[in-house]
């Protein structure tokens, strides 16, 4: 059993213009040996796009990619037309064998966070637009938290469990300092637990049931 905390203050900045990104796991360049990987969870970035700004065309292949929209609009293409996800949405986009697609802010401050799982059986191509809570794949679980300044969650048990401060900050508690918008815990086998907000936060929880990876 153990508990993790990820600093936003330590991830990894690229910038290029109109958009600044944040990895919270290592990245291309970007290299960090206790941040490879957590469960199926290979990648997880926040990205802020200016209104227009964003990503060409690009291939993925073996992937479901989970996007959740702080701010602003993410505009999605890829073969099969084009997806608008908007705040407080959650874009799913499972690339099977290969898949190309583009995305580029539909708004000015466009903010969204994204993980990139890997897909053990990777089928066909899709995208689709829902709400939480979303099982994109068997055993992983995305919960978007919205609480109050003052407000509590559990968090139930799970093999991984990983929060992230979306926006806002969590008060002390008996497992660490006070955690701010970016930065996350990492629970591997632990007892379900309460996080209460200092101010109006969000909070994205992914809850794994298999602790391979």
């Amino acid at each position: 059993m153990s508990v993790g905390i990820r600093r936003g203050t330590d991830r990894f900045v690229d910038r290029a213009p109109g958009r600044r990104t944040l990895h919270g796991f290592s990245f291309g360049q970007w290299y960090d040996a206790e941040h490879v990987a957590f469960g199926p969870m290979v990648c997880h970035d926040d990205h802020l796009l200016g209104n227009g700004q964003g990503f060409e065309p690009h291939e993925h292949a073996g992937l479901v990619i989970v996007s959740y929209v702080v701010s602003g609009a993410l505009r999605h293409t890829d073969d099969t037309g084009s997806v608008l996800v908007e705040p407080g949405q959650v874009g799913i986009f499972r690339t099977g064998p290969s898949a190309t697609h583009s995305e580029t802010a539909a708004a000015p401050q466009t903010r969204f966070v994204q993980v990139w799982l890997t897909d053990p059986s990777p089928g066909g191509t899709s995208y689709e637009v829902t709400a939480s809570p979303v099982r994109p794949l068997p055993g992983a679980e995305l919960t978007v938290v919205r609480l109050q300044g003052g407000e509590s969650v559990t968090v139930p048990a799970a093999p991984r469990v990983h929060v992230f401060v979306a926006r806002g900050a969590l008060l002390r508690s008996s497992l660490a300092e006070p955690l701010h918008e970016g930065d996350a815990f990492l629970f591997t086998g632990e007892p379900a637990y309460d996080l209460t907000a200092g101010t109006e936060t969000d909070l994205l929880c992914w809850a794994f049931d298999t602790p391979a990876g």
